[in-house]
């Protein structure tokens, strides 16, 4: 089964308010999102499954409008949240002070069935308070690996919690440009393999035992290349990293995970993508990224059917 995800940002902000929702009531857009992929038959895919990760006030108006549609048409499209807190709530536990946070627990009981954690902007955000709030954590290379294993660390949290309460992950790494270094592509090899192991070595502790019941999914995102003016990764450089992700976390964890291109599936390169072996699936945000940038299920449809060709 090939994993194709897409991440709706901001589209729960109209655009007359900063977002990027085309609509100025964004729960009518994602009810229009779930019509069109029913329409265009993402739900009946063969071995390719669509999961839709989307804010907290988009989830239960896309859960409802899918239930209005009979299973056989839905059944591979599932809907994802945007990250879980880092505590759960749990029987015998504490049930309320969760306030401006989403527990993995309130996120299954609306309906999520995914949530993606680790994203780089999440990343960086963390490790950006950690910084403020720990200002020696950015004055040399060793208390500010500390400070990225930290970060690291909240992440495999967040990942546990998801997990236990029911929900499957796509964990999402990567490594920057200063991590990647400069010279040449065998140079800086030993140095991507090294940012890659911590964040796994990390991030996927404890989760042996879970796998049984809940799958975890790597979302591999070169984030030196991510955004507008950017070279992205040649499927070289893919196919590296994604071979050593499986294989490392064969080494750590005993098990093989499918491993999805997240630095942005697009038709431009869904054919070079899916002709990686070792890559399973891809990370959608836009189909268009000329302005006016848009999402719309037809130019998810043909994103996939580019990858599928």
């Amino acid at each position: 089964m090939k994993q194709i995800f897409v991440n709706l940002k901001r589209f729960d902000v109209a655009k007359r308010l900063g977002g990027i929702c085309p609509m100025d009531n964004p729960r009518e857009w994602i009810e229009w999102v779930m019509d069109e992929s029913v329409k265009y038959g993402l739900g009946k895919l063969q071995d390719i499954q669509v999961t839709y990760l989307l804010p907290e006030a988009l989830l239960i108006s896309a859960i409802e409008k899918l239930a209005e549609y009979a299973e056989d048409e839905t059944k591979n499209i599932h809907i994802g949240c945007q990250g879980v807190f880092r505590q759960n709530i749990a029987p015998g536990g504490n049930f309320g002070a969760f306030t401006t946070n989403l527990p993995a627990a309130a996120a299954k009981s609306i309906g999520c069935t995914w949530s993606i954690i680790g994203h780089s902007e999440e990343r960086r955000d963390k490790l950006q308070i950690i910084g403020e709030f720990e200002p020696a954590c950015n004055d040399s290379n060793v208390l500010g690996e500390k400070a990225a294993n930290a970060v690291h660390g909240l992440i495999n949290e967040e990942v546990l919690c998801a997990l236990d309460s029911g929900i499957d992950v796509l964990l999402c790494i990567g490594e920057t440009a200063d991590e990647k270094g400069e010279g040449s592509f065998e140079e800086q090899k030993p140095r991507i393999q090294a940012v890659l192991k911590s964040q796994l070595e990390i991030g996927l502790k404890g989760v042996q035992e879970k796998l049984d019941e809940r799958q975890i999914v790597i979302g591999y995102e070169p984030i030196w290349a991510i955004g507008p003016g950017k070279t992205p990764p040649d499927g070289e450089y893919i196919a590296f990293v994604s071979e050593y992700i499986k294989w490392v976390v064969k080494e750590l964890y005993d098990f093989y995970p499918v491993v999805v291109y997240g630095g942005g599936l697009k038709e431009e390169n869904a054919g070079m993508i899916s002709k990686i072996e070792s890559i399973g699936g891809g990370l959608v945000a836009l189909t268009k990224f000329t302005q006016p940038i848009a999402f719309e299920p037809e130019g998810l449809r043909n994103i996939i059917q580019k990858y599928v060709d």
